[in-house]
């Protein structure tokens, strides 16, 4: 059976995030019921995926650990019984610290979810109370602590570099006070201001690109010394705690998006439900009325999209792989581009593989443009 993965959007939150522009906001317990009977509705009418096996499951948001802990565990009741897991599928929910209380904890368990992503961000209050963030440091180790008393083996720390004010000593002391907890993962990402967000529209005290430069080698450096691998240009983890699921994506697994504007890719094709909450009540037991963006990839696009993921990977491109899915090797496709960037020491190349050095990583946007193909 063809793998695939299937990832849940909870679109909702207690306050959206001066820098979020995700699709999600708060919303009364009401619109919460009607949005999971919904999501219920849409699962049950797939008709995507019934020859397949789910490897990784992701309830992503907004905020997912805001449902009570019974409608979660609904719609995972509802997952299982419409497609065929993996006996080792790696189910992840997305929390935020203070959301989350011991029944909580229980219930996910008892449901089959095995894997937490702690949104912290920082250790710092001022930091969180500029980023609008709920939750102080000390919430968030409350709710740490919760977990694992609960049994959980597998938590992720999502932490922010580059915040408006902050210091590299700040952003130190932050990697450290959470390695030192010892979670699996850490996914250190740099802050991105996106048009539409609060941020957009502030006049902001952000870190100059040295220092940003500087807060990255430092994560690596940092992380390292406490066991961490570097396997994505932004995700850390103890050895064999990489996110399965997202290594999917980066490798192109197929990929089923369930629930108010997610997106999927399946086979050749890319799509994303409708952002109309009205329209997705109405149509949910309709999933074909749902489809927006719809994509069919030409080989092109797809080999495009497959070094511009693969490469985001400390491993970079399998070759074998690449050779089996287009018929043709990396070279015989991109070969001035592969020895242009190896003379000047961005990319190296293997029997394997072909991946980012260092030096590549630090200026890696330029040389993804680089894979852009004319004409295949």
């Amino acid at each position: 059976m063809k793998e695939l993965e299937l990832y849940i959007h909870i679109p909702f939150c207690i306050q959206k995030c001066r820098y979020c522009d995700f699709l999600s906001g708060p919303a009364d317990d009401a619109s919460k019921y009607r949005y999971t009977k919904a999501l219920i509705r849409e699962i049950e009418s797939l008709p995507e995926g019934r020859e397949s096996i789910i490897t990784t499951v992701f309830f992503g948001g907004g905020t997912p650990s805001v449902l009570p802990g019974e409608w979660t565990a609904r719609i995972l009741e509802t997952l299982k019984k419409r497609f065929s897991f993996a006996a080792d599928a790696e189910i992840t929910t997305e929390a935020n610290p203070g959301t989350v209380d011991k029944e909580k904890l229980r219930i996910w368990r008892e449901s089959g979810i095995n894997r937490i992503s702690f949104g912290c961000q920082s250790s710092f209050h001022e930091e969180l109370q500029m980023l609008g963030r709920i939750h102080t440091w000390e919430d968030f180790l409350e709710s740490y602590a919760l977990a694992r008393e609960s049994g959980f083996d597998n938590i992720n720390i999502d932490l922010m570099s580059g915040l408006p004010g902050q210091k590299l000593k700040t952003w130190e002391t932050t990697l450290h006070r959470a390695a030192e907890l010892k979670p699996e993962h850490i996914s250190a990402y740099s802050l991105i201001v996106e048009e539409g967000t609060p941020f957009a529209s502030m006049n902001l005290d952000l870190p100059d690109e040295d220092t940003e430069r500087m807060m990255y080698s430092r994560t690596r450096e940092i992380l390292a010394g406490y066991g961490y691998g570097r396997y994505e240009i932004s995700n850390y983890a103890l050895q064999g705690r990489e996110c399965r699921h997202n290594i999917g994506y980066w490798i192109r697994t197929p990929y089923i998006g369930l629930g108010l504007g997610a997106s999927s890719l399946f086979g050749s094709t890319r799509f994303t439900n409708t952002a109309d909450m009205k329209e997705y009540l109405r149509n949910s037991a309709h999933p074909d009325r749902l489809r927006r963006n719809i994509e069919h990839l030409e080989k092109k696009d797809e080999i495009e999209e497959t070094m511009f993921l693969g490469l985001r990977l400390a491993r970079g491109i399998d070759k074998r792989r690449f050779e089996k899915t287009f018929g043709k090797t990396v070279r015989e496709i991109y070969a001035p581009v592969l020895d242009k960037y190896i003379d000047l020491g961005l990319l190296k190349e293997t029997e394997e593989a072909v991946f980012l050095t260092e030096d590549g990583i630090s200026v890696s946007n330029a040389v993804m443009a680089e894979f852009l193909l004319d004409s295949y």
